[in-house]
């Protein structure tokens, strides 16, 4: 089984927009003829039948069901409610105690998995079970019995729920879904509806807790950056934005295909192979950012980085994704101006190939 690796910025745009480069894992040669089992490490980025693995019509379908509740006015809306959980969880990490605070676990998780649940209709007490499972999709380190099992606990956690919205709709937008799904017309079925839910729920907290866990390091790290937002050098924005390119949530995503025989870089790929999406080293090619791509700067002129995709499969969540940043950033800087990493602990990278991320981020608050 061969997969190739994209790296450059404008390899990575060309298969984006060459129509020979599909989504549907049907295309895929050894998919097609059954050779990769249903315990494949990433297994869950390939079977899911939801809109990130739907191409043309279908995807538009599955795309629009969902869209109107990510507009630049509904995200706005929901900025009152996250300012609100951010102050909320800064009093819980203040009245902690004086000793380091574990950053991902205090706010960086916390946040946009409270937001997310909020908006599908997740229960406070299911949280810790989504987050478990979603940490198994993300992990390199996943063994073959743990990807099938997770796999399968994934669809019967969301199967589940949408039973229980079902039954007792509400204001959320899985009993909208739902709603969408009983108009008679074939509009969502159950698979779609339970993996469109794997995929909005997941993706909307996963990548945002790593966009927020590697901002806030990246900060730490290069305190003449921070300076300059302190400054009025440079804004919050800037910052998500720089982290975005430098440091992307999304390393590499699985999993892109060629439905007939593509020429890209100039490299022929025949058709059936599967082609892995480096958005993370995308935001570093000089070629894209200048030879300084390499250095974390919030002054550089951004180029378009490809953090959150391009194309009809850009992310939808990106506006809410910024929103969160944004707002913890300055929640956070504004009130502990005096935070620092702890001294003498570790900052480990969690292992994915897919994500990047911090597995833990302690600090002193000050």
């Amino acid at each position: 089984m061969v997969v190739r690796a994209l790296t450059g910025h404008d390899v990575v745009m060309e298969a984006l927009a060459h129509p020979g480069v599909r989504k549907e894992a049907r295309h895929w040669g050894p998919w097609a003829r059954g050779e990769i089992p249903m315990d494949w490490p990433l297994i869950s980025w390939v079977a899911p039948d939801n809109m990130l693995t739907a191409d043309g019509d279908r995807h538009r379908r599955l795309r629009t069901l969902v869209s109107q509740a990510f507009t630049p006015r509904r995200v706005e809306v929901l900025r009152p409610r996250v300012a609100e959980i951010t102050a909320d969880l800064l009093d819980a990490a203040e009245a902690s105690g004086p000793g380091p605070v574990d950053l991902r676990a205090a706010l960086a998780l916390p946040l946009p998995m409270t937001v997310i649940s909020e908006l599908f209709g997740v229960a406070p007490e299911h949280r810790d079970t989504l987050h478990g499972l979603m940490h198994w999709v993300f992990d390199a380190t996943v063994t073959p019995e743990q990807a099938a099992r997770t796999n399968a606990d994934m669809l019967a956690f969301l199967t589940e729920l949408a039973e229980e919205k079902a039954g007792a709709p509400g204001d959320d937008l899985t009993s909208a879904l739902l709603e969408a799904r009983a108009e008679g017309d074939e509009k969502l079925s159950q698979s779609e509806l339970v993996w469109t839910l794997i995929l909005m729920i997941g993706a909307g907290y996963e990548t945002t807790m790593n966009l927020i866990t590697n901002s806030v390091h990246a900060l730490l790290t290069h305190p003449e950056q921070l300076a300059l937002v302190r400054s009025g050098e440079a804004s919050w924005a800037d910052a998500v934005e720089e982290t975005l390119r430098w440091d992307a949530s999304i390393q590499y995503l699985p999993l892109r295909y060629t439905a007939e025989d593509v020429t890209l870089a100039g490299v022929r790929v025949p058709r059936g192979e599967a082609l892995l999406m480096g958005f993370g080293a995308a935001g570093r090619d000089p070629g894209q950012h200048g030879d300084d791509a390499h250095v974390f700067d919030l002054r550089r002129e951004q180029r378009g980085h490809l953090a959150f995709s391009h194309g009809p499969h850009f992310c939808l969540g990106a506006g809410l994704a910024r929103l969160e940043g944004t707002t913890a950033l300055e929640a956070l800087f504004t009130r502990f101006p005096r935070i620092r990493l702890a001294e003498g602990e570790d900052v480990p990278e969690s292992p994915s190939i897919v994500a990047s991320g911090r597995s833990r981020l302690p600090v002193v608050l000050g």
